[in-house]
């Protein structure tokens, strides 16, 4: 079984397809009506674990996610997972409604559980196209955020007895986002200062920590009554940007414990599912999935960006890029826990929903953002840094790796002019290291290892990002790396 998935990372890499239909066909293949023929029809235990995995996403999720890329975005990201979803919601329940013929509940519940883009998804197809930061800021920042408000619409929907008001449901959404918000801040803020100032016994223990602090986050937001979504993502997002020691080592971790969530949640969701009941709900599937792509995702994005004069070649990759991926098949398990009338064939129809519209949209995805003249290609790679504590001796060893794109490479050690207290030691290039003299040329993919004391690591780290982005001439370009 591990090397069919380890097989399926390695085909979902090289198609440019999303690994979740990969997985899900793993799960389809052994369950009922595949090779396997195992029986499996345990909704509530397929929740809890995909909530469960749904939280290791998140904080893998908000570990990568850079704020300087983020930080312009986030008024767009905000009304787009807020007042898009509600857009989003309405138009596909319409259809859901007058078009394929379901009640209103059922019709409502699809709406709100097809309103959840995936980041994971998006950017599994978007690998090879760099994108201007303030697309790929916007979409990361909507994924990470309309979890929350869709969970909220979802459960509310799938409660027996009459939905509550509008204006009830807005305000259950601003409370909860705004608890789940405030405790991720805090707890992010909090377990940030305590790595970078408490020193482990082990290197391994600060991943491990890591990600214990993000599921803390989502722990103590769902028992405050608040969006624990929400809440791991932004605690996520405080840690991936408080350069923390081994930081790369830490989203390596997070990295490899999102796969194995994946991987583990999207087999279980095709165990789940039963094919030969697919085969009725196929065509309403794909109907539903039509106005979704080509009216309700375009029309949110266009009156969400309305106020912020977006261009019409980045709004129509956003409305292209709204994928859907574990979210949407996990939270339409919350109806059939419910036992709301109806909840298998919503689970059947988001189920075909997502994989028709996936195998659609994954693989056009990056032709779209070239022929819309998108890709970013002139922009330098980020400087990996990675930072060992040295206790006793009051320091950081830092390791550099220099990309590709980076525009160090050519510049000499006595140009980079890091701050007095921090000195480059030793150079790796192409397997063996060598002391570097001041004159000695950097190269694209060299390995620096920086000493640097306590009072200049800061400032040290911020010299070298500088001169990766602006090479010998960060000072005059205003990126000199000096300031905060």
């Amino acid at each position: 079984m591990l090397l069919v998935a380890v097989a399926a990372v390695r085909i979902s890499s090289r198609s440019g397809l999303p690994s979740l239909l990969l997985y899900l066909g793993i799960g389809v293949a052994i369950g009922q009506d595949g090779i396997g023929n195992v029986h499996f029809d345990n909704a509530e235990l397929t929740q809890v674990i995909g909530y469960a995995a749904l939280v290791v996403i998140l904080a893998e999720g908000g570990l990568g996610t850079k704020w300087k890329e983020i930080k312009p975005a986030l008024p767009m990201a905000a009304v787009l997972s807020t007042a898009g979803v509600a857009v989003s919601v309405g138009v596909t329940a319409a259809a859901a409604h007058y078009w394929v013929g379901l009640d209103w509940r059922q019709a409502l519940i699809i709406g709100a559980v097809v309103s959840s883009t995936d980041a994971a998804a998006v950017f599994s197809v978007l690998r090879r196209v760099p994108l201007p930061s303030r697309i790929t800021g916007t979409l990361e920042a909507e994924s990470g955020f309309n979890d929350a408000p869709v969970v909220i619409l979802v459960v509310a929907f799938s409660t027996t007895g009459p939905v509550d008001s509008w204006y009830v449901l807005l305000g259950t959404i601003v409370m909860e986002l705004a608890i789940g918000a405030a405790i991720g801040l805090a707890v992010g803020f909090l377990g940030s200062f305590g790595l970078r100032h408490v020193a482990l016994p082990a290197s391994g223990l600060y991943p491990i920590a890591v990600m214990a602090i993000a599921v803390v986050a989502y722990a103590a937001g769902a028992m405050a009554h608040g969006s624990g979504f929400l809440a791991v993502y932004l605690a996520s997002v405080v840690l991936g940007n408080a350069r923390l020691p081994h930081a790369p080592a830490n989203r390596g971790f997070a990295e490899g414990l999102g796969w194995l969530a994946q991987i583990g949640m999207f087999v279980l969701l095709g165990l789940l599912v039963t094919p030969h009941e697919l085969v009725d709900d196929f065509w309403p599937a794909v109907m539903v999935g039509l106005v979704l792509t080509a009216v309700a995702r375009p029309l949110s994005v266009l009156l969400s960006l309305l106020p912020f004069r977006v261009p019409w070649q980045e709004q129509a990759l956003m409305s292209w890029a709204g994928l859907r991926g574990a979210v949407p098949i996990i939270l339409a398990t919350i109806p059939m826990v419910s036992g709301i009338e109806g909840s298998e064939k919503v689970f059947n129809i988001v189920f075909v929903l997502v994989v028709v519209y996936t195998l659609v949209q994954g693989p056009t995805l990056p032709w779209l953002a070239r022929a819309l003249r998108l890709g970013d290609s002139a922009e330098a790679a980020d400087l990996g840094v990675e930072s060992a504590p040295l206790e006793r001796l009051r320091g950081h060893l830092l390791s550099v790796a220099v990309p590709e794109k980076s525009r160090m490479h050519g510049v000499e050690v006595a140009e980079l002019r890091l701050p007095p207290g921090a000195a480059v030691t030793l150079v790796v290039r192409d397997g063996k290291s060598f002391v570097p003299s001041p004159t000695t040329v950097l190269r694209r993919g060299d390995e620096l290892l920086v000493v640097a004391t306590d009072p200049v690591r800061d400032a040290a780290e911020r010299r070298l990002r500088a001169v990766s982005q602006g090479g010998k001439l960060a000072d005059w370009l205003g990126t000199g790396g000096t300031g905060k």
